[in-house]
């Protein structure tokens, strides 16, 4: 069962407790005013956030109340509402908010406030949301740990002497507590998932291209991070999933969604086959405890007509992984190195980007395209999978949560950790593949740390994860976060 939090905090009342769906459901029948909803959750967060920190940039009360009495006057008028209409929502710290100071967690950008949104936080204004902050990341999401020397770290929900993942950190924890109905992530190695495991909530990774990046000055090379939905449920992620989806004209690599994934979600799954990956066969260092956790939640799979069988594709993974990171540096280590270029802002640059952009200067042209056809090669691998399977099922991470104090471990089961991001490198299969992949979480170890497992689909199969999702939670003995 899932344990109590280690912080001292009080339960959360019943409006924090209710799901997004049924928040915005009730908003728009009038059995709750979006004051109402919005007075508590900024109670909420009034109480919690000190002790975690996952909020920041949080708008001034009396603005935030004005904007949901507004709200509830247009409602009063029998005004058009959107699918998330009077819900507050913390926009992760990565994405631009239009007059709403965006930090990207790097001193280079403390007081930056942008002019314009990104294509997706556009959408949620457009859906009725309220914005009323940002939710805390590392520095320019590198590395998943949430701390940065703008707003310091983000404790994990569960124990305050332990990291809450990242880069999503600040939205995972902000869910688990109570303080926000649902939330955005983003995922280029793990950024939404990983955190989403280690906080108890879900974490949906899209397809490539389903919800569309930018605006950007680069939008057809750096197409491995994605954003996407989190929540308490997978209804939850399907409703902002919906709104965050579709073509952009700004974004040419995005495409249409194909109908809505919560309505999809009004049919169960009927079962099928998952390959089960593992520790890829011994490759991974994995702490002691993971796998088992993961293999227990496979177990009740079973319940849901699904049948689970082990794999092991035959791939060069270190190969893999090496691809991983030179793409990983052709993209971000070439976009951080403006800053990297100017001597004042370098010193403000954590080891990590460093790192990130030196690498990224010694690539050649060979290498770069050498990574992108051992890339394609994974992704025929999978697609040959695909035909014999419905899921493939992974660890979300390798290691549970470590302390808070630790930037990152450097050994995980006995092996060294070769940078600051390879104990992380059970990630990278989803987002190498362009597939959808939705964190789920199986459950806690003997001291009390959360885990989580991936349900990686198809590229394009994104309804078909959710519904294996949602069927898999309708067998958990817990409600997710904490």
């Amino acid at each position: 069962m899932r344990p109590q939090t280690k912080h001292d905090l009080p339960a959360a009342g019943h409006i924090c407790r209710l799901s997004a769906v049924e928040l915005a459901d009730r908003i728009r029948r009038k059995d709750l005013s979006v004051r109402e909803v919005v007075t508590a959750f900024l109670d909420r967060i009034e109480t919690v956030n000190p002790r975690v920190n996952a909020i920041v940039s949080l708008r001034d009360r009396a603005d935030i109340l004005h904007e949901a009495e507004k709200a509830d006057a247009h409602l009063a008028r029998a005004g058009d509402t959107g699918p998330l209409f009077g819900l507050p929502i913390a926009i992760k710290d990565l994405a631009s908010t239009a007059g709403l100071r965006t930090s990207f967690g790097s001193p280079i950008f403390a007081d930056f406030v942008p002019q314009e949104d990104d294509f997706f936080v556009e959408r949620i204004r457009e859906a009725g949301a309220i914005i009323i902050g940002k939710t805390n990341v590392p520095e320019f999401g590198l590395g998943s740990n949430t701390y940065n020397n703008v707003f310091g770290p983000t404790l994990n929900a569960f124990d305050p002497a332990l990291t809450a993942g990242g880069s999503s950190g600040g939205a995972a924890v902000a869910l688990a507590l109570d303080m926000v109905p649902l939330a955005d992530g983003s995922d280029f190695g793990g950024s939404l998932r990983n955190p989403a495991a280690w906080n108890n909530v879900y974490g949906f990774r899209p397809s490539q291209g389903l919800v569309p990046g930018g605006p950007d000055v680069e939008v057809f090379h750096a197409q491995m991070g994605v954003e996407g939905p989190m929540g308490r449920n997978v209804a939850d992620m399907a409703l902002l999933l919906d709104v965050q989806a579709g073509y952009h004209p700004h974004a040419p690599l995005s495409y249409e969604k194909p109908a809505s994934f919560l309505e999809g979600l009004g049919t169960t799954a009927t079962g099928g086959r998952i390959a089960w990956l593992g520790d890829l066969g011994g490759h991974l260092p994995v702490e002691p405890g993971i796998l088992d956790l993961c293999e227990a939640a496979l177990g009740r799979f079973g319940d849901a007509s699904f049948v689970t069988e082990p794999l092991l594709p035959d791939f060069d993974f270190e190969a893999l992984w090496q691809a991983f990171v030179t793409l990983r540096q052709a993209s971000s280590g070439c976009a951080l190195k403006t800053h990297y270029d100017d001597p004042a802002k370098r010193v403000l640059l954590k080891p990590e980007a460093i790192w990130e952009v030196e690498n990224a200067m010694r690539l050649t042209a060979p290498q770069i395209r050498a990574a992108s056809v051992v890339r394609t090669s994974w992704h025929r691998t999978l697609l040959s999978i695909f035909d014999r399977y419905d899921l493939v099922a992974l660890p979300t991470a390798q290691v549970f949560p470590f302390n808070v104090d630790m930037p990152w471990p450097r050994e995980v089961a006995g092996r060294a950790m070769d940078s600051y991001h390879r104990w992380m490198q059970v990630s990278a299969f989803a987002t190498l593949g362009g597939c959808p992949a939705a964190n789920v979480p199986v459950g806690f170890d003997d001291r009390g740390r959360p885990m989580g497992m991936q349900l990686i689909g198809r590229p394009r199969g994104d309804l078909a994860v959710l519904k294996a999702a949602a069927a898999y939670e309708a067998t958990l003995p817990w409600q997710a976060g904490a």
